[in-house]
């Protein structure tokens, strides 16, 4: 039978934002690469489309998948991140170079479909414990209290002479009851820091073994959990802790209590099936034809390796069976030496949406220090505050920093943005250094500040080279 894909099964993000309105988010933290930016919010979009038809119609409808073009530094990487915890969804980024050295020797293709899931577990986990930490919280509290003042055991019935046991019993109870509350007051309080508590901590560690295999490590994990589950459950022990941190313990452990781990890996593989984002990064790197060389060969394995995955086929993991059909793929590189057509047909075809990235110039650069929420200038602020300094950027120095960093990108390798961290870092080298004894001060950074520290270095093409 067909499934229906309800809108439910994706983040309440996905549903909402209209393309308009993820464009404008990713404005926030990303400048300029409006057509990235475009593309990627369409295919956010179609998702919540394709949920909205009827069973059979939804599952023709395949992802377009993107080909980003661009040199680095220029936001590939930052726009796909962005995107996805835009949408809640899970993310992974994986390095197509990392699945083939010469002679083919690298990680097995669908290990990125298992960390994507592993992560689409962490996710899951996380808004599960979120749900119900109120209700772990109160567990644990009242497991801390028993360990303050343990509960007496009820008396024998008919043990007083007098016939007044059951009123003795019920005094007993109230006055158990009383001291408790009011314990519970002083811990809430915080007057029982100090106390130390005897509590059982499961021991999280997993025992190692070393196994020679031409499996993958996840089918090794998987078959050892079946036959040795006993030493994969997880085994107790006491330990002496203040009050605070053993309520942290009691209350993980009362949350693990709560969660259903089956029903959080039924909910992350439907996230992952209908929701996840793999990046590709460098797959210019494996761009290469039959009849090369040395490891052109493994190169076009690679691809081939790589093609059934995005495709759409099952991958086995540890947590169950899943689909690769729609998850979305975005594959990145900058393509200097080869191009896209020398990828194999079968692997273009699968990427029919691409956009190429545009080069950062001085006035992109000036806009990266300045617009987005967690702007260079705007860290390097925030943290010599910490030290009671305050920076004070002029106008023109930030122009002057944009211009420095253009020079040398174009003098020596262009690797985009990734410039400015490391002429910020130089430029802020001795306040960065005596920030501690600088305390209260006030430091003025205009261009001539910014000659005096850069201007050398840039006029000089063998130091920029080796500094900048």
């Amino acid at each position: 039978m067909t499934p229906i894909y309800l809108p439910e099964t994706l983040p309440a993000n996905a549903r909402s934002l209209t393309p308009r309105e993820i464009v404008a988010e990713l404005d926030k933290y990303v400048v300029g690469q409006a057509k990235a930016k475009r593309a990627v919010a369409i295919a956010l979009r179609n998702r919540y489309r394709r949920q909205r038809l009827s069973g059979d119609m939804a599952d023709e409808v395949a992802p377009k998948n993107i080909l980003m073009i661009g040199p680095t530094g220029v936001g590939k990487t930052e726009i796909a991140r962005r995107l996805a915890r835009l949408a809640q969804s899970p993310f992974v980024k994986v390095e197509a170079s990392k699945f083939t050295e010469v002679g083919y020797v690298g990680r097995d293709v669908e290990s990125m479909v298992r960390d994507l899931v592993e992560i689409g577990v962490k996710m899951v986990r996380e808004e599960r414990e979120a749900e119900l930490r109120a209700q772990a919280r109160q567990a644990a509290e009242e497991r801390v209290l028993d360990l303050l003042l343990p509960p007496t055991a009820p008396s024998p019935a008919g043990s007083s002479s007098f016939g007044d046991g059951s009123t003795e019993a019920e005094m007993a109870r109230q006055h158990a009851a009383s001291t408790r509350e009011k314990l519970r007051e002083h811990f809430r309080a915080g007057r029982l820091d100090e106390k130390i508590l005897e509590v059982e901590v499961r021991d999280r560690s997993t025992p190692m073994f070393e196994i020679t295999t031409g499996s993958s490590m996840e089918e090794v994990g998987v078959n050892l959990r079946e036959m040795m589950p006993g030493m994969f459950q997880g085994r107790t022990r006491r330990r002496k802790l203040p009050v605070p941190e053993a309520f942290d313990q009691l209350v993980q452990d009362e949350t693990q209590k709560l969660i259903d781990m089956d029903a959080v890996a039924r909910a992350a593989i439907a996230r992952v099936e209908e929701a996840g984002i793999i990046f590709v990064d460098e797959i210019d790197k494996i761009a290469g034809r039959e009849g090369g060389q040395g490891p052109d060969v493994s190169r076009e394995g690679v691809q081939r390796d790589i093609l059934p995955i995005v495709e759409g086929t099952t991958v086995n993991t540890k947590h169950g069976m899943v689909r690769t059909d729609h998850i979305l793929f975005i594959a990145a590189g900058a393509f200097h030496v080869s191009k896209p057509s020398d990828l194999i047909p079968e692997l273009q075809g699968r990427f029919p949406i691409r956009v190429e990235l545009e080069a950062l110039g001085r006035d992109d650069f000036v806009r990266i220090l300045t617009e987005p929420r967690a702007a260079l200038i705007k860290q390097y602020k925030a943290l010599l505050e910490t030290e009671s300094v305050t920076l004070d950027f002029t106008d023109d120095a930030i122009v002057r920093i944009a211009e420095l960093a253009t020079l040398v990108n174009e003098r020596t390798e262009n690797i985009g943005a990734r410039r400015l961290h490391t002429v910020m870092e130089r430029l802020l080298d001795e306040v960065s250094f005596e920030g501690a004894e600088l305390g209260g001060r006030t430091i003025r950074i205009d261009a001539a500040y910014v000659d005096r520290m850069l201007a050398d270095i840039a006029r000089s093409d063998d130091l920029s080279r080796y500094i900048l």
